[in-house]
């Protein structure tokens, strides 16, 4: 039977914590303290006297009890594991969904389609040239080619996630297939994915299809569409990840997330819509980087201060109204070109940060990500990750499994204090929206990507293999995946123009003319007219052309 330990008077604790600073400077004389990216300094140990646990109900309380530091749900992992959501996109529709079939048989749970770069960029097949077609993404321009990608998948019964900007096309075209199948929208369910233009505009600048704010006014007419016709669908998932890949800290990326969450919510207040109609649906998405306790204590503190924001600030009273729901994946920036294989033990390590950081669902990286888009064996390696760390390392067992620790709840506070600092400089500026116009996200982004870099090229921050145990290696040795075969992608174009020819020119027109009328006026609603254009057969193309004509292009330096 183990015997308690001895327990140390707070004389006798101070005397043995001055006797190991002692002999800690001995052994390690002129030791400096190292800093995490988002700038915190951290201390070769953490006590007592950095966490107590004095306010232990105010700070931590229990799983899925205010203020959700330790969880959003009750039973957490122990009642249902997280989502397994890999992203896939590539060459035609029929090429997904043999994807997507091979996937589910190995224990996806959910799908996410990616769609090709000329569909984020609001064109359709025939309006690029095809040597661009299908490289990282799927085409997918009308409600045929969404039918064809969805072929044998349950949609009524499995979650899809669609990462599809403003004015969100591709879910108007999952909707329409839905229709045909007879299945109640009431029963689709998932996310539209790149929801958020705020971050678009901020980092991912090909996405940006819309003038800012017309896809503003999109984004709230998408929120309420949403709420009233397609009630299990999360219409906003506000993305941290495109600010941290572009160069964000940890806490800048939560701090502008958070901000932009408020602004949007704000929005939909402004409409006079019931926050707690439309906050159980907000969403967001993460990167996860390799600096492993800065993620975890990251999202144990933007789960407490986006509940104290949704209860003090924007006046929710319900409870799933202050659930930070959010997606993590493993941070692409980190992998690197040079030993590749390498990148299994970063995806690893990114992913059991967001496991312990208490994340609803992953997506790992395939350590080939750094070539193309992911051959089958090292997607399957990605896959495989997840339930490793899931059944065989039993990552689920205990709920919250660091809480407690001095210097995660350390660290947790300091990440809260620094992000909540630059939401208030956001708010200084007027919100986030004003914060983007006058570039200061941007300007603070940049500041921070550069010296990052400075840390790495002075050896400062190690990337192994990059600026430290280097080796000669032969790239070719890795195979990247094959390029869509040149005679399927043409056979799509054609297929596209057919599509064209065939369906009614005038119910097109009609609809067209709607969704135009609609934008240009402050009545209706614009994605219910989107939705109408792709039930009429209207393609990507001509609704995002349609929106830019009336709603101005998405130039995004102009602002800046």
């Amino acid at each position: 039977m183990n015997k308690p330990l001895p327990h140390l008077a707070d004389a006798d604790l101070a005397s043995a914590r001055q006797r190991w600073e002692r002999e800690f400077a001995a052994g390690a004389p002129g030791a400096t303290t190292p800093r995490n990216r988002s700038g915190i300094g951290v201390k070769p140990l953490y006590t007592p006297h950095d966490w107590s646990g004095a306010a232990y109900s105010a700070d931590l309380g229990f799983p899925g009890e205010y203020p959700y530091t330790r969880g959003i749900y009750p039973t957490m992992y122990r009642g249902r594991s997280w989502s397994q959501r890999q992203l896939i996109g590539l060459g035609v529709p029929e090429d997904y969904n043999a994807r997507v079939k091979e996937l589910l048989a190995l224990g996806t749970s959910a799908l996410s389609l990616i769609p090709c770069n000329s569909v984020f960029r609001g064109y359709d097949a025939d309006e690029v040239p095809v040597e661009l077609l299908g490289t990282c993404g799927t085409v997918i321009n009308h409600v045929g080619d969404m039918e064809r990608a969805l072929d044998g998948v349950p949609i009524g019964e499995l979650s899809t996630a669609m990462n599809d900007p403003s004015p969100f096309t591709l879910l108007a075209f999952e909707l329409a297939v839905a229709r045909r199948r007879g299945v109640p929208w009431t029963k689709i369910t998932g996310t539209s994915n790149q929801s958020d233009c705020i971050s678009h505009f901020v980092a991912n600048h090909m996405f940006f299809r819309i003038a800012l704010q017309g896809a503003r006014r999109i984004a709230v007419d998408h929120i309420a569409f949403c709420n009233e016709q397609v009630p299990g669908w999360n219409p906003l998932s506000i993305v941290g990840q495109h600010m941290q890949q572009a160069g964000a800290t940890p806490a800048e990326a939560m701090a502008f997330t958070l901000a932009s969450a408020v602004q949007y919510a704000e929005d939909c207040i402004a409409r006079g819509m019931d926050p707690d109609r439309f906050l159980p649906r907000f969403t967001f998405f993460f990167d996860i980087s390799v600096s492993f306790f800065e993620e975890v204590a990251k999202f144990r503190a933007g789960r407490r201060i986006w509940a104290k924001l949704c209860r003090e600030r924007l006046g929710a009273r319900d409870p799933r109204s202050w659930r930070f729901k959010f997606h993590g994946q493993t941070s692409g920036v980190d992998l690197t070109r040079q030993q590749p294989l390498n990148n299994i033990a970063r995806v690893t390590t990114q992913a059991m940060a967001g496991i312990f950081g208490g994340l609803q669902s992953l997506h790992t990286d395939s350590y080939d990500e750094v070539f193309s888009t992911p051959t089958a064996e090292a997607a399957r390696i990605a896959v495989a990750t997840q339930n490793i760390l899931r059944d065989e390392a039993h990552l689920t067992d205990v709920i919250d499994p660091l809480g407690g620790s001095y210097y995660i709840e350390s660290l947790t506070d300091a990440m809260e204090q620094k992000i909540e600092a630059i939401i208030a400089l956001v708010d200084q500026a007027g919100g986030m929206y004003k914060a983007v116009e006058q570039g200061l996200v941007q300007k603070m982004i940049g500041e921070s990507a550069l010296a990052f870099q400075k840390r790495v090229d002075a050896g400062e921050e190690v990337v192994v293999g990059v600026n430290k145990y280097a080796i000669e290696e032969d790239p070719s040795t890795y195979p990247a995946l094959d390029y869509p075969d040149r005679a399927r992608i043409e056979a799509q174009v054609q297929s596209l123009r057919a599509f064209k020819a065939q369906r009614s020119a005038s119910k097109v027109d009609k609809a067209l003319a709607a969704l135009a009328g609609t934008a240009q006026s402050k009545d209706g609603n614009v994605f219910a007219q989107v939705v109408a254009s792709a039930e009429a057969g209207a393609t990507h193309g001509e609704i995002c052309g349609t929106l830019r004509r009336e709603l101005g292009f998405g130039h995004v330096l102009a602002m800046v």
